[in-house]
């Protein structure tokens, strides 16, 4: 078998040649550094807006904002958090970094192509926080008909431009994935030898190129609505709003999906890493990745019961929302079958994995109610929405990214983080994070809605019980930014494989070459496999073959 030996180069974090080496990389890790510093930025504002949000309601009346300020604030933290933050940060900071190195590729497929999404991601989120910051949007974050298309003296036109804008960058990863995964596979790395990760990367792929295209549409033909008055929605230009709703929710339920999907994809390798077992039941976990994509296009409808669609669609809408439970149920039950009887460590990524699937589960249950015609009707449009979303969107999702930045730290940038401010962290994550939804979960089911900043005093306990608890939730997000920044410098250098984990990452050093492997790896085995506890070496799962022939 013929292999490609590679020269030695300079790691990827080595910053000698300065900031123009980093904007004209084609190298996926550094490009990864990229993308992780600007959802970084994109994350703060949207916590930002949603600080000032949570202060205004601390009290019954309107004390902080004004009615259309509150209205940009809510749609500005929505527009930022899930187009700049959710769907882009686990795939384009951790798959870019991991998917070439995990399948034991030198790269991605197309280098140029990649570093061009992260060009076209920066000018989508430049575009629309200025847009949010100089006029703002007051939409909602779903642009819904008559708000988008009425002549209000909002900035909604740039901030469609943006989300236009910022759906090319998510094709063009997908693509990038999707080839790679496909056609640059070391020798030996068989489908079923594949990490989870890479499948549920594979999936999230899938949905991105099937579903971002149907939103580009809909935003666009919006656009033209705005301002060239072509009547596509708006009744008064004898458009129909229905359509919108349709054409914006059969993206928007797929892209839960390009959400949660990822977040996926790091619980599976830190529950199999931390539990010292291979996940039980590797290949139903592996097509229950596919299933939820393949689900994920059949469900949009249940956003729409109250919007007057036939009771028959709202039957068939209710009865596939119940089944598309059951690929992430099965998920979850093959984790929690992996934890029994494992040798656990609980380090730091390990408590965001519990804690993932703690937050996943109540978010999993709690759409069971919005699943049922007859529930829906009542809890539509009032809190519960609010924190069911944020339960399974914000909860589960940024457990597993910071689970993961945890984990891929030491390979990312070659030193340990202090693991007593880590641990501190997960918990002040997990426990705020609660105290700050529970209560919105009561206040929807009490029939507060949402998106209004005044609200009958009866409801001001649990508000300002949220608001403490969106206090605790801010420290410790923050808290992760002091201390791994801190660790670039004052951290001990991380070995190659400081956890003992299994997987082609861990065999080559912290952080990896340029080309990622000296020599080209041989996988002669599944993907986990472990020895002993977590301070002991897994058994070797690859080999490497030498240019004459000779297998090592």
């Amino acid at each position: 078998m013929a292999t490609i030996t590679l020269p030695r180069r300079e790691h990827y974090l080595n910053i000698s040649y300065g900031v123009r080496s980093w904007l004209l990389t084609t190298d996926h890790k550094r490009i990864a550094i990229l993308y992780l510093i600007t959802v970084t930025i994109a994350f703060a504002l949207g916590g930002l807006a949603a600080t000032l949000i949570r202060l205004e309601l601390l009290t019954p009346e309107a004390n902080l904002v004004s009615s259309d300020d509150y209205n940009k604030l809510f749609t500005a933290h929505g527009v930022v958090m899930i187009f700049f933050f959710l769907i882009p940060a686990i795939p384009a900071v951790l798959g870019n970094f991991l998917v070439p190195i995990m399948i034991g590729a030198r790269d991605l497929a197309f280098p140029r192509l990649n570093l061009m999404s992260w060009y076209v991601f920066v000018i989508a989120v430049g575009l629309g926080i200025y847009a949010l910051l100089t006029g703002g949007v007051d939409t909602g974050w779903t642009f819904y008909t008559p708000y988008s298309t009425s002549w209000a003296n909002t900035r909604v036109v740039p901030v469609l431009i943006a989300g236009f804008i910022a759906g090319f960058s998510s094709i063009m990863t997908a693509v990038n994935f999707i080839v790679t995964i496909h056609k640059m596979r070391a020798p030996g790395m068989t489908w079923f030898r594949l990490p989870l990760f890479i499948w549920s990367m594979y999936a999230t792929s899938l949905v991105i190129i099937l579903a971002t295209p149907v939103l580009g549409i809909a935003l666009m033909m919006l656009l033209v609505e705005r301002v060239l008055r072509v009547g596509f929605f708006d009744p008064a230009l004898g458009g129909d709003p229905l359509l919108f709703q349709h054409l914006f929710w059969f993206y928007s339920h797929p892209a839960v999906y390009i959400m949660i999907l990822p977040g996926m994809a790091v619980q599976s390798e830190l529950i199999a890493n931390f539990s010292r077992k291979s996940i039980f039941g590797y290949k139903f976990v592996a097509f229950a990745s596919v299933g939820i994509a393949v689900f994920g296009f059949l469900v949009w409808g249940h956003h729409m019961f109250v919007s007057g669609q036939s009771v028959h669609a709202g039957l068939m809408f209710s009865i596939l929302s119940f089944l598309v439970a059951i690929p992430s149920a099965v998920k979850v039950f093959n984790w929690t079958a992996t934890l029994y009887k494992g040798s656990i460590s609980l380090q730091t990524p390990m408590l965001y994995a519990i804690g993932f699937i703690g937050l996943f589960t109540i978010g999993g249950l709690t759409g069971l109610f919005l699943a049922s015609l007859a529930t829906d009707v009542h809890l539509t449009d009032t809190y519960f929405i609010v924190a069911h979303f944020h339960y399974v969107m914000v909860g589960a999702t940024v457990m597993a990214y910071l689970g993961g930045i945890h984990y891929w730290w030491p390979k990312m940038t070659g030193r340990m983080y202090p693991e007593g401010p880590a641990r501190a962290s997960a918990l002040l994550i997990f426990i705020g994070f609660a105290l700050t939804f529970v209560p919105q979960f009561i206040l929807g089911y009490l029939g507060m809605p949402r998106r209004y900043h005044v609200y009958v005093p009866e409801f001001q306990v649990l508000n300002v019980m949220s608001t403490a608890g969106a206090s605790v939730l801010a420290l410790g997000y923050a808290l992760p930014v002091f201390y791994l920044l801190a660790s670039l410098w004052t951290g001990k250098s991380a070995p190659a494989n400081p956890w003992g984990a299994s997987g082609l990452e861990w065999e080559t050093s912290s952080p990896p070459p340029t080309f990622n492997f000296e020599r080209t790896p041989v996988v002669v085995a599944g993907p986990y496999y472990f020895r002993g506890p977590i301070t002991e070496q897994p058994p070797a799962k690859t080999t490497v073959q030498e240019p004459g022939g000779e297998v090592h």
